[in-house]
């Protein structure tokens, strides 16, 4: 039969059923998670169902909770992770099952303007900065209690299994450790590019970082890897400098103990402004403090924090008019589909570390006292 319908892999029709597993659903807005049992529908042509293996909970999941980025509900949010493909669909040829993977929340497709161009790493297949929450023919792959679920970036990770587009997945070393390296797939990556692909720190150079996070911290990594001779953590919680010292970090300041603006304090410290700076927060008024504190004419000041939305800023433009440089840095610069592996192998080579960034491991079913740690800063 199977040589009558010239099909090579009948096996794979077998395989690409509907799968039970759990899932955390938002339900709405500022409210908890939801451990439920969800449907996932097998993949499309040009699709990779993943069982996930780690997931991180990041910053930029809380912002759907809370309204600062708006998405609709029901959804599974999730969008760093690393996992295992369960099953492919038509077409797919650059992963197969059994394959260890992590999902790109940022996809390359290869063929777009963006992609095509090696300045940008922003393809036009993503689904960031849009409030769809579906998959590329406008349909979703999950589904609870009769209802279809939204997906998150294209990738949905806190679930214990995921679909995504083969444009949004990158194959890994086979060896990799999936509940270490599923950093890679946004905070470290993140951080770490932002200094050394976004901001091109150089040797010997001063750098400011406000916010130590995993991200941030993940820029202080990348700061001390690219040859910064001084960098200086700023964070209110002085509970973080520890890590960030051992990370790499020779100054940390806590805003809250100088009865100036943070700007000044930075400017003095560095004997007329930093060569470089980052606002790995989010927030507003740090990101033109952030700009302020760099060296009035050849300084560098990169946005890396995910901005509230609806909100704007208003600054000085003298700020600017004097030779200072702003920019914006998503995934650290990178090209997802290429950069990805190449990143996992440095890390199996020793080349940066990701364990200092890991301070809980909990089960998917204990993911609100997950968020919990992350709001209180822990």
């Amino acid at each position: 039969l199977c040589e009558d319908l010239k099909m090579p892999f009948p096996f794979s029709l077998l395989c690409l059923q509907v799968i039970k597993c759990k899932a955390a659903v938002l339900w709405e807005a500022n409210k908890p998670f939801s451990i439920e049992e969800v449907e996932v529908a097998p993949p499309k042509e040009h699709e990779v169902r993943i069982k996930v293996v780690a997931t991180g909970i990041c910053r930029s999941d809380d912002h759907v909770i809370s309204g600062a980025l708006v998405m609709p509900f029901p959804i599974i949010l999730g969008h760093e992770a690393a996992g295992v493909v369960e099953s492919v669909g038509q077409g797919v040829t650059s992963v197969k099952p059994g394959d260890k993977v992590i999902p790109l929340f940022i996809p390359q497709c290869g063929e777009c303007k963006s992609c095509l161009n090696t300045k940008s790493n922003l393809c036009s297949k993503t689904d960031f900065g849009t409030t769809s929450g579906l998959m590329p023919d406008g349909t979703s792959r999950f589904t609870c209690k009769g209802k279809a679920i939204y997906h998150f970036l294209g990738t949905s990770t806190f679930t214990e299994y995921t679909v995504v587009h083969e444009c949004a997945v990158a194959k890994i070393d086979s060896a990799a450790p999936l509940e270490k390296v599923c950093l890679i797939g946004c905070g470290f990556s993140t951080g770490y590019g932002a200094a050394l692909q976004t901001a091109k720190v150089e040797p010997g150079s001063t750098c400011a970082i406000f916010g130590l996070g995993g991200v941030g911290l993940s820029v202080v990594i990348g700061c001390k890897v690219a040859g910064a001779s001084r960098i200086i953590a700023v964070d209110i919680n002085s509970d973080k400098f520890a890590k960030a010292k051992e990370l790499g970090a020779t100054d940390c300041i806590n805003p809250k103990d100088f009865n100036k603006p943070i700007h000044e304090v930075l400017m003095e410290m560095s004997g007329g402004g930093v060569d470089y700076s980052f606002e790995v927060i989010g927030r507003t008024d740090t990101m033109t403090a952030a700009l302020a504190c760099c060296q009035h004419n050849y300084g560098v000041s990169v946005i890396v924090g995910v901005p509230p939305a609806a909100e704007k800023i208003t600054f000085d433009p003298m700020l600017l008019f004097t030779g200072r440089s702003w920019k914006g840095s998503i995934f650290g610069g990178w090209k997802s589909k290429d950069a990805v592996p190449k990143l996992v192998a440095d890390y199996m080579k020793k080349k940066f570390v990701l364990d200092p960034l890991i301070t809980h491991i909990l089960p998917l079913t204990k993911i609100n006292e997950g968020f919990d740690l992350l709001r209180t800063g822990k």
